[in-house]
């Protein structure tokens, strides 16, 4: 898959719903958000099919994402259906980890080959302040099940300056004595997240290099947008994923499929190609192949979340986007 920029599209993020277990304040409101119905929701066998298609164009790697995607019924049913679809090399998760202790081993049986696993904090007050909940204890669980598994793990931090700008070098620390990947993710004012202060990659990395020395930065391995280093003594990697201090779009290689079956071109812009209503009405796959290659078509060459509103700005809360 070719998109309009030039770009290989090999990459699909799906969202299999928009509830969440926790209320993490720069993704929704403490209230949570309206949910979509069940009939709004893309159902399993349309997800597959979807899937399909599109590793008939050229798709090798899903990642399934929420909302949480661990609370979406029989998702280990998906992870096996995709899994055996000619073509896909990966099925991923990103989670918050709290149900990965009474999953992971049936999701792995399904074809599960890596976990992104979100956390914010190693602090249980703070993690309470950023999530609503009293669950840091199920997250720490959860990692260390996911590693033991064999799994490949990442761990994924987003530095706000209100919550937790003092955790990245407590949670840098996940990467010393493991092979885990601790990534720090500049926040993006999607949503609730405009209500709240980035912190910069290169302000992380002061803070890393005062504490574990002088990082060695890793060459790019052209597979996402994290940017790699090393510190001595450490047999896991530091990364930063930087989207608004050094755009990576000329790379980008994904699409995103929202749960109420939308393929979204880019999280800045609120614009995206209806498939759901497209499978219900019959349309065949010849017109589902169309309705892809349009969204190829259609994908921008940019985002511009540090210039003015442009007029077609997404405005939904990062839950109902999908991560």
């Amino acid at each position: 898959m070719i998109d309009g920029q030039g770009r290989t599209i090999d990459y699909l993020r799906i969202s299999l719903t928009d509830r969440c277990n926790l209320r993490c304040a720069y993704c929704m409101p403490p209230e949570g958000v309206p949910c979509l119905s069940h009939e709004e929701i893309l159902r399993l066998e349309e997800i597959g099919y979807l899937t399909e298609i599109m590793a008939g164009m050229g798709l090798k790697k899903v990642r399934l994402t929420g909302g949480e995607p661990l609370v979406r019924k029989n998702v280990t049913s998906l992870i096996r259906q995709i899994s055996h679809i000619p073509g896909i090399e990966t099925v991923a998760v990103t989670t918050n980890g709290i149900l990965l202790p009474k999953m992971l081993s049936d999701l792995k049986d399904a074809g599960l080959k890596a976990v992104n696993i979100s956390i914010d904090t190693l602090d249980e007050a703070v993690f309470q302040k950023i999530t609503g909940a009293i669950l840091l204890k199920e997250v720490l669980e959860g990692i260390d099940i996911a590693y033991a598994s064999g799994l490949k793990v990442k761990l994924n931090c987003v530095p706000v300056m209100e919550f937790n700008s003092e955790e990245p070098v407590r949670l840098a620390a996940f990467a010393k004595d493991r092979f885990i990947d601790v990534r720090f993710i500049e926040l993006m004012p999607i949503g609730c997240g405009r209500f709240y202060t980035r912190i910069t990659s290169e302000e992380i990395l002061e803070s890393l290099e005062k504490v574990y020395g002088k990082a060695t930065r890793l060459p790019y391995e052209g597979k996402g947008p994290a940017q790699y280093f090393s510190f001595e003594g450490f047999k896991g990697r530091i990364g930063f994923i930087s989207p608004i201090s050094h755009k990576f779009c000329s790379e980008c290689n994904r699409l995103r499929l929202t749960s109420d079956g939308k393929i979204k071109l880019c999280l800045y812009y609120k614009d995206g190609v209806d498939v759901r209503d497209l499978i219900r009405n019959g349309a065949d796959e010849g017109r589902i192949r169309e309705a892809i290659e349009e969204a190829l078509r259609l994908k921008p060459r940019e985002h511009y979340f540090c210039e003015p509103d442009k007029g077609n700005t997404e405005v939904k809360k990062m839950s109902q986007i999908g991560g």
